[in-house]
């Protein structure tokens, strides 16, 4: 099978095309001229094609090659919230554009969305793909916008939808910043501990996405994927502590108005710099939710989908590859 797969140069991209390389499966991996292609280097059966999700031209040239579209390209931050619309919403519209001027050979379009499109559990109590959505940032509404747009075209094509929460591992930068406050020994945290939370590993969310293109599910299904444990904040602490080997002895909670200050100044440095940031006010709503939790079991009986790595041993594997990279 060729399979074009949008943002392969990130962390979840570059899994996905692992596995399809693996499994003997063709990537046409769509990158930009500024993409940093480091990860896809050496893997076989992949090619690089330059393009971007909002270039409708080069979008309909790699489409017209393949048999089934991954797109997991988007922002996770952006300079303001238009950015966030244009392309986790526009550029997914164009992905989808492009697909169905070929949909007569492409056998599935796999949307590589979020929780975030649902938003947090109000009781604590996992998500399940039906919950009624309730972003709280626009990064989600972003994404549940994305989802929309493409259940619109599901008589037409065939549609899945992928929602991973927390996505970690070996690559992923987000989660970096959590193991160096531990390894520093000092651990500032919003929230509480006992905020509890989906994770999943790289590779068990790269490994459904494949499986989403290959399965023969229902146009439009949407699922979850999680490694089958509501986490407290308290025990993924002690996780990476003790794949660490360290302590962080210095543990105390921000509070809201003191990270609502830190959101300005990040906001207001990335007005001057012309950079996006992280940290935002409209963030806020997304770190101070309490339970960040979604259940994957239609995931595991619609898709035979099972995680294999359980947060415990994923976290010893990180910081592995964190400290053999020279990241930690």
């Amino acid at each position: 099978m060729k399979v074009l797969l949008t943002g392969g140069s990130g962390f979840l991209g570059s899994h996905i095309a692992e596995q399809l390389s693996k499994q003997g499966h063709a990537v046409h991996a769509l990158v930009r001229k500024t993409s940093n292609t480091k990860l896809l280097e050496g893997l076989s059966g992949v090619t690089l094609v330059e393009g971007a999700v909002s270039d409708v031209e080069s979008l309909e040239r790699a489409a017209g090659e393949v048999d089934a579209v991954i797109h997991s390209a988007g922002l996770v931050k952006a300079r303001h919230p238009e950015e966030f619309h244009r392309t986790n919403c526009g550029g997914t519209v164009n992905v989808l554009n492009a697909a169905l001027k070929h949909k007569d050979r492409i056998q599935r379009f796999v949307l590589v969305s979020s929780l975030a499109a649902v938003g947090p559990s109000e009781d604590g109590s996992p998500v399940d793909p039906d919950h009624a959505p309730g972003p709280v940032t626009h990064y989600g509404r972003s994404k549940l916008a994305a989802e929309r747009a493409v259940l619109t075209k599901k008589d037409e094509l065939p549609i899945t939808i992928i929602r991973p929460p927390a996505i970690y591992g070996p690559r992923d930068q987000e989660i970096l910043a959590f193991y160096k406050a531990v390894n520093a020994r000092v651990l500032p945290y919003m929230g509480t501990t006992e905020n509890r939370l989906s994770m999943v590993y790289g590779a068990d969310a790269a490994a459904a996405c494949i499986l989403a293109v290959t399965k023969d599910t229902p146009s439009g299904r949407a699922y979850f994927v999680e490694d089958g444990h509501a986490h407290r904040f308290s025990e993924m602490i002690e996780a990476v502590e003790q794949a660490l080997g360290k302590r962080a002895w210095l543990r105390f909670p921000l509070p809201r108005p003191v990270v609502a200050t830190a959101a300005v100044a990040s906001e207001l440095y990335g007005k001057l710099s012309g950079k996006a940031v992280m940290l935002t006010r409209d963030k806020l709503n997304e770190l101070f939710a309490p339970n960040w939790v979604c259940s994957a079991e239609t995931t595991r009986a619609e898709l035979g989908w099972e995680p294999e790595m359980s947060f415990e041993q994923g976290a010893r594997v990180t910081a592995e590859w964190y400290r053999s990279a020279g990241w930690l």
